[in-house]
């Protein structure tokens, strides 16, 4: 039998950069008012119930906003919004409900806070969490989905394009 290699975090995201991926900002409406974060990890579970998972590190202060709101919308943004993508992952001064500027931030049936340019929103409700190294696996049941014309934002390589 083999010796399973250990693999380092440095070593891991290197690797996980050589998959391009469609730029998605997660969010959620909490007690506090709207919340969100750039969702490194989001994808399908089953197409039959339509269902998506989002991985939420237990630091981030959307988390809360998740669980209360028992929803979660993915924002899959356009090609011109790189600004946004880097102001939901943690650079720039806006914190919070300040990101959420009301004319460009609507509402679907979950009532998380979807974008109105996004090329995509897959808007969900929470069914299930899952804990796991400090991270919560949230599993939600899509309940409604917006599809627009335009190009993706996308990330490879450690860089938008």
């Amino acid at each position: 039998m083999n010796e399973t290699k250990q693999i380092d975090a440095k070593t891991f995201w290197r690797a996980l950069s050589a998959r391009a991926t469609g730029v998605v900002v997660a969010t959620a409406r909490g007690p506090d008012g709207p919340a969100g974060f750039l969702a490194l990890s989001a994808t399908h579970v089953t197409a039959d119930p339509p269902t998506m998972l989002v991985s939420i590190d237990k630091r981030t202060a959307a988390l809360n906003a998740v669980l209360h709101g028992k929803h979660f919308a993915l924002n899959f943004l356009a090609a011109g919004d790189r600004a946004l993508a880097e102001m939901f992952g943690g650079r720039g001064e806006a914190r919070g409900a300040d990101r959420f500027a009301p004319e460009r931030w609507g509402m679907l049936t979950s009532g998380a806070p979807v974008l109105n340019d996004a090329v995509g929103v897959i808007d969900c409700v929470l069914e299930e969490t899952i804990e796991r190294f400090g991270v919560i696996i949230a599993i939600g049941r899509v309940v409604d989905v917006v599809v627009r014309e335009g190009e993706p934002l996308l990330f490879f390589r450690g860089t938008y394009r």
